[in-house]
């Protein structure tokens, strides 16, 4: 099947073609039974018969809901409930239906029609819409109280079991952004009020695996790159802000595992993942954006523990908002266990395949991808648990990140990868910027200093993609 545009450009050139005399009539007719041209107008005809429909169905659901709203006060709770389940229930079933029939038509040969697909789709995002309207005016006709962190949390659950029904994206990212929003909304009321209980106190405190466990297997039933991605954004930054490792770390003598598994767990999890671990899975779809994020977190990790305020433990004027207790009990240590469990098994998975050939080539990478995740869970231990090094970590990380940014760069050159040199590029700049900025106060040597950096970036840059070309003009030469 060819796409509308795609068609429409080729009848023009067809024609001005046949126009100037370059093909000849048979020759022109022969281009339209092949590319279809006569379907263009069918097509036409169903897009603009999709707007009436979609514009006046939008029309309709407006006009039902301002009658709702208008009248709400006048009826009776099941009166209430009846209308807004029955226009959740209608709107979405529309659309179930106008979103499915394409498909239909596609598995009977037909040629599908794409705007009553994105008809469907849209009908189905404004019924998860109406699920959020109809959670929140359910919970004020029936006098029960609660936070909107749990008004959020509860419509984003929704919207995820209709996004797994579907398999559409989105939905899986809709109801990923509204779980996300919900959890930022009572996270300060977990940390602030830790001895009230709640259901939705309890998904925020177990986000990391919450994420881990129900938006990893969405993106592999929706096919999707952008839900994974998102997924592992909520685990990471999730797992951060409920364990709190920088502060932690400066301040806390408790503890002393935490700020190491926290900076550890997210790439040690991300460089170790296969998609071959999942039973229905027999391909690779997520495993290079999960090694890609894991030099993201590896990157975070080295830069915000080479500053030296995380390594100075202050002797007074600082006392932690909780207790040691309060700290301990709060701290998600059954997520830290379930998800320490599940990086050690797929290591354990990958050191399995040893003996592959492809894999013998990665054995300096998985030395020195197991070296950062040791000093990662090592050097923040020693520090809390045995005794302070704060010149040894400062040192360590600053060594750490200056690593990272050298083999990014030498693996943009070697495989002629923009993303990975210019992210060693911009990681090697920033840790000399922040290093500048953080030890000397004479604002001329930081303006030479930035100076210096931007010329070196543009030089780099400019170089860099010289050769990329010579690269491929030297390559298109030799193969023809």
């Amino acid at each position: 099947m060819f796409s509308d545009n795609f068609q429409r450009k080729i009848r023009q050139e067809a024609q001005l073609w046949r126009d100037e005399g370059i093909i000849s009539a048979s020759q022109y007719q022969q281009l339209a039974d092949r590319y279809q041209f006569n379907n263009l107008e069918a097509a036409a005809r169903d897009r603009s018969r999709m707007i009436a429909i979609a514009i006046g169905g939008i029309l309709l659901i407006l006009g039902a809901i301002i009658f709702i709203a208008a009248s709400w006060q006048e009826w009776s709770r099941d009166v209430k409930f009846i209308l807004t389940i029955s226009l959740f229930f209608s709107v979405t079933i529309i659309g179930f239906y106008t979103w499915r029939e394409p498909a239909l038509k596609k598995a009977e040969g037909k040629k599908p029609e794409k705007s009553k697909r994105l008809l469907g789709e849209a009908l189905l995002i404004l019924g998860a819409f109406i699920l959020g309207v109809t959670i929140l005016l359910m919970a004020q006709a029936f006098n029960i109280s609660g936070s909107a962190s749990e008004w959020l949390l509860a419509w984003g659950f929704g919207v995820l079991v209709m996004a797994y029904s579907l398999s559409l994206n989105s939905l899986g990212i809709l109801a990923i952004v509204l779980i996300q929003i919900g959890y930022w909304t009572g996270l300060g009321d977990w940390w602030y009020t830790p001895n009230e209980w709640s259901w939705a106190r309890l998904i925020v405190r177990h986000m990391p695996l919450v994420s881990w466990l129900l938006f990893i297997p969405l993106a592999y039933i929706c096919r999707s790159r952008w839900i994974f991605g998102l997924a592992i954004l909520a685990f990471a930054s999730s797992l951060q802000f409920n364990l709190n490792p920088l502060q932690i770390l400066t301040y806390s003598d408790i503890a002393p595992w935490v700020a190491s598994f926290a900076f550890a767990l997210p790439p040690a999890l991300l460089w170790s993942y296969d998609d071959l671990l999942y039973p229905t899975v027999n391909y690779r779809l997520f495993q290079p954006l999960a090694r890609t994020l894991a030099f993201f977190c590896f990157g975070f990790a080295f830069y915000m523990l080479s500053f030296r305020w995380q390594w100075q433990f202050p002797d007074y004027g600082y006392s932690p908002p909780t207790t040691n207790s309060n700290i301990l009990r709060t701290l998600p240590i059954i997520d830290v266990g379930i998800l320490s469990g599940l990086a050690v098994l797929q290591w354990l998975f990958l050191l399995r395949q040893r003996n592959n050939p492809a894999r013998r080539e990665m054995v300096f990478t998985l030395v020195l991808i197991g070296t950062f995740i040791g000093l990662i869970l090592l050097i923040p231990f020693w520090h809390q648990g045995i005794t302070r090094i704060p010149a040894l970590g400062i040192f360590a990380f600053n060594v750490l990140l200056a690593t990272l940014a050298w083999g990014l760069i030498q693996e943009g050159l070697k495989l002629n990868d923009r993303r990975s040199f210019w992210g060693g590029m911009l990681l090697l700049t920033l840790q000399v910027l922040s290093r500048v900025w953080e030890y000397n106060s004479d604002l001329p040597l930081k303006s030479l200093v930035f100076v210096m950096c931007g010329s070196a970036l543009i030089s780099a840059g400019l170089w860099f993609e010289r050769r990329l070309s010579e690269s491929k003009s030297k390559k298109s030469n030799s193969n023809s």
